[in-house]
């Protein structure tokens, strides 16, 4: 799949400024063309308070984040989720300096840094109790695994749901990008 396409599919709740952040892998036989794609969209989103970043993860396979820095950067500054990615040894809670050390823990293999929930916006709650629990028990399943609030999380999952599908149709009848893009003081 085409780097634009599937930032429309897997990002869409991003795109509409629901979300903090998406995260999903791409197989990609040309690295060259992946950063050059990955480095106009940056550039054409970057006016609308969004950023990409592309992580290798294997020979053909990226990790492709898209994240509004400034939610990002309002998570680690509050209180409890800056407690828990300190004792999780995130010495610099800025965040490049944050998704520097978290995405070289995901390029270090090993136990995932399931942390990576909250950069993804899901509620700390949500992270502990998959880690506390291993993934198991949950109390409900959509974007995420919810230990806390099932009716929040529901709600949660299907306004992103229904984004997803209204920013498929926009974009296969024409919306380019960044008309998708909502801007960051929106």
């Amino acid at each position: 799949m085409e780097l634009e396409p599937a930032l429309v599919e897997h990002c869409a709740p991003t795109l509409a400024r629901l979300k903090a952040a998406s995260l999903f892998t791409l197989v990609s036989p040309r690295w060259d063309r992946l950063y050059a794609d990955a480095a106009r969209l940056s550039r054409l989103l970057r006016a609308r308070g969004l950023a990409l970043r592309i992580v290798p993860i294997a020979r053909r396979r990226a990790l492709c984040y898209l994240y509004r820095e400034a939610l990002v950067q309002r998570m680690l500054c509050s209180e409890p989720e800056a407690a828990f990615l300190r004792r999780r040894g995130y010495r610099s809670l800025r965040v490049e300096d944050a998704l520097c050390t978290l995405f070289a823990r995901v390029a270090r293999g090993g136990e995932f840094p399931h942390e990576i929930g909250l950069f993804l916006g899901y509620p700390l709650r949500d992270v502990i109790g998959f880690i506390e629990h291993g993934g198991r028990d949950c109390v409900c399943c959509g974007c995420w695994k919810c230990y806390g609030d099932a009716s929040e999380a529901q709600r949660l999952f299907a306004r992103y749901e229904r984004c997803t599908r209204a920013y498929r149709r926009l974009y296969g009848a024409g919306v380019p990008l960044r008309a998708l893009a909502v801007p960051a003081s929106a």
